[in-house]
């Protein structure tokens, strides 16, 4: 999947009213944090391209973070029978648990 389909599928997932660049922000933060799951010993994975098996988790990720935005790490809040309550600012670890992490050797 392309990074122009990623957005496209981000845009119909969200409002629609963000810009590219937004969205695309968005899906860089997501394949950094899961990169980082990946490759967890590893200190550098700006060169590093995401499986193309995840590029739907990776889109899901954004899609949290963007829901997030303004009430990150919010802990409590009720209004009109909603109830928010986030432990962490960060992409849910459930969300996590779907990637598997490559433990191998540092070069």
């Amino acid at each position: 999947m392309t990074e122009a389909e990623k957005v496209i599928m981000l845009r119909g997932m969200t409002n629609g009213r963000e810009s590219d660049e937004v969205l695309s922000f968005y899906l860089g933060v997501a394949k950094r944090k899961m990169l980082n799951r990946m490759y967890p010993f590893k200190q550098d994975t700006s060169g590093l391209e995401l499986p193309a098996k995840y590029a739907g988790l990776q889109i899901e990720i954004a899609v949290v973070l963007m829901n997030k935005r303004g009430v990150q790490g919010e802990v409590s809040h009720n209004e009109n029978g909603v109830s928010r309550n986030y432990g962490t600012a960060d992409v849910p670890p459930a969300l996590l648990a779907e990637i598997t992490p490559v433990c191998a050797i540092p070069e």
